[in-house]
């Protein structure tokens, strides 16, 4: 009876160790392989916002960082959900929320990485990078990612996103 005691209380020891070390390397602050300043603008009728910023990125991970005057106002942050000061929400809802319904769940990861978008649609390789040009009934996009710049804008949707070194 003794010994299956001390089992049992062992047990329990090495689960909420583990469930420890789980909760405590889940809440360890992320190593991103990309840090850099850039002057970013963001036009969108949820977010306008131009000035100076961060982006933090991994290959399938972004962070940025939106400061006025030294004060970070807000933060978006892009894994498998879409985080911003407001709260998380599915990349598709946050489409719909801030952009528009009708782009792939992973156009802003995308932008923001300075990757093509709508899988290569209308692709076109330039002498300093690559543009691509894209219409339908419910967006009028032009984007182009030349010399480390980043340009984004639907003209039918109103939104415009511009990512640049300062």
């Amino acid at each position: 009876m003794k010994r299956s005691l001390k089992l049992v209380i062992k047990f329990i020891q090495i689960f909420f160790a583990l469930c420890l070390s789980a909760f405590i390397s889940g809440c360890a602050p992320k190593t991103y392989e990309k840090n850099q300043s850039y002057f970013i603008l963001i036009k969108t009728p949820l977010l306008k916002y131009a000035d100076l910023g961060y982006i933090r990125s991994t290959s399938d991970e972004v962070r940025v960082d939106l400061f006025i005057a030294g004060q970070l106002i807000q933060s978006i942050e892009i894994d498998t959900l879409v985080c911003v000061n407001e709260g998380c929400l599915t990349k598709s809802a946050f489409n719909k929320a801030y952009l528009h319904e009708s782009y792939p769940k992973n156009l802003l990861l995308n932008v923001l990485l300075g990757r093509p978008i709508f899988a290569k649609a209308s692709f076109e390789l330039t002498s300093l990078g690559f543009r691509q040009v894209l219409q339908s009934s419910e967006y009028n996009i032009e984007y182009k990612v030349e010399n480390g710049e980043i340009f984004f804008k639907d003209s039918h949707n109103k939104l415009k996103i511009k990512i640049f070194k300062n």
